[in-house]
């Protein structure tokens, strides 16, 4: 029997969407308001989900307090108060889009999980618009 067990986190970042090789009118078309040379922020929403099987002894999936541990030194201390663009060494060559935020995140987190357990994370932009990731 499987079952996913939840932590959710959180973290303020800035970020700028833009690509170095494109114009400024072209990177305005594409990006809009986020391709402000000043950058702009977001109060990220983060869920990250574990599936496993139950362990006999503990009944967990996962200790929940690893996962928090997990959550907060590899993405919280990474990511949060820092401009994305310039702080964050992952997106020196990648535009920080929630997209590739999400893939980074779970690179992150996955080799630090036991091989049998499945991850799924969750990211949210901003209330309504947020991206999922799960290994695909």
């Amino acid at each position: 029997m499987k079952v996913t067990v939840s932590r959710k986190a959180h973290f303020n970042a800035a970020h700028r969407l833009y690509r170095k090789d494109w114009s400024h009118e072209k990177n305005d078309a594409i990006f809009g308001k986020c391709n402000n040379p000043n950058f702009h922020g977001h109060n990220y929403e983060l869920i990250v989900s574990v599936t496993g099987e139950i362990d006999k002894e503990t009944g967990y999936v996962i200790d929940m307090k690893v996962l928090k541990d997990l959550i907060k030194a590899e993405v919280e201390d990474a990511f949060d108060h820092k401009n994305l663009n310039l702080e964050v060494p992952e997106f020196k060559e990648l535009n920080p889009t929630a997209e590739n935020i999400v893939v980074i995140i779970y690179n992150k987190l996955k080799p630090k999980l036991e091989s049998k357990l499945d991850l799924e994370v969750t990211l949210y932009e901003t209330p309504r618009n947020f991206v999922t990731y799960s290994g695909q």
